[in-house]
């Protein structure tokens, strides 16, 4: 199967790359090689190479930023998934597209999770492009795939978990404030292309939540991935009123792969188990990142 990856030099889209690329001809491509946001650069990309399935990991994240800079938000947000779209229903294949836990407002009494058939409600202005795009894929074609999912982390590019070590590393005797009164999934993105390989290759079809199993607040994530890499440090739990940001966060973004365990397809595993595994297999590589300034 010819499977094409936007975005493929971020967290999910190099795991992914990985993971499909065992089974699959793959297509790697980024910014620099194609602009999602331009539609005849996009159906040019994918009349020449016909995927099977187009798997779009790209993506503006900058969720503070996004309340500004609006106009690119939108652009990469739903526009591109839009073009892509339109690409595929017009040249065939699938696609497969990857969304947020922040197209929900996070006022459902914790710990409910939110399911696929919730009502989307964002509270900032990432979490609504990222719904708008969804509705965008939704009225162009039939043959898509929407993932949902939260608090990703992996071993390229930056995440709060790297934030965290660097920071514990840096000043291994100072205070730092995390916030616990936001609940969520950390998902680890590799394990996350091993559930879209499972999509792939079982031809789903519709919403799903691919997250890992269990939930904590970023203050327990922080604390518990810095136990694991034996890094000393002094966390404080600290409100969200206490840490400002531009964007507004959901404090409830815990997401129940629903559909997944309707249809056996699940195989996301309790976050800190994927947790044990991540910092098992790239402590040392996460360490020397942080103290070589990469």
């Amino acid at each position: 199967m010819k499977i094409m990856i936007t975005g493929n030099k971020g967290q999910l889209g190099s795991d992914s790359e990985i993971v499909l690329g065992s089974d699959h001809e793959i297509l790697g491509i980024d910014l620099d090689e194609l602009d999602i946001t331009d539609l005849s650069d996009v159906q040019r990309v994918v009349q020449k190479f016909s995927p099977h399935v187009i798997l779009n990991c790209a993506a503006y994240t900058l969720v503070d930023n996004c309340e500004t800079e609006k106009e690119l938000a939108w652009n990469v947000n739903v526009i591109g998934p839009k073009n892509l779209a339109l690409s595929v229903a017009k040249y065939g294949g699938r696609l497969i597209h990857i969304s947020t836990d922040y197209v929900f407002d996070g006022r459902k009494r914790i710990p409910l999770p939110y399911v696929e058939e919730d009502e989307p409600n964002p509270i900032n202005y990432y979490g609504v492009t990222k719904n708008e795009g969804e509705k965008a894929i939704r009225r162009t074609i039939d043959g898509h795939i929407i993932v949902r999912t939260s608090w990703l982390y992996g071993i390229t590019g930056n995440n709060f978990l790297k934030t965290m070590l660097k920071l514990a590393l840096k000043n291994p005797d100072k205070e730092i404030k995390v916030v616990d009164d936001q609940y969520g999934s950390p998902t680890w993105s590799y394990r996350l292309a091993q559930q879209i390989e499972r999509l792939v290759d079982m031809n789903g079809q519709g919403a799903f939540h691919a997250t890992s199993e269990g939930h904590c607040t970023w203050y327990e994530l922080a604390g518990c991935f810095l136990e694991k890499m034996g890094v000393p440090h002094t966390l404080v739990p600290c409100s969200s009123e206490e840490f400002p940001t531009p964007a507004a966060r959901p404090k409830n973004s815990i997401l129940e792969n629903r559909h997944l365990k309707d249809k056996k397809m699940n195989i996301m595993r309790h976050w800190q188990d994927d947790l044990d595994r991540f910092v098992s297999k790239f402590r040392e590589h996460l360490i020397d990142e942080v103290l070589s300034g990469v």
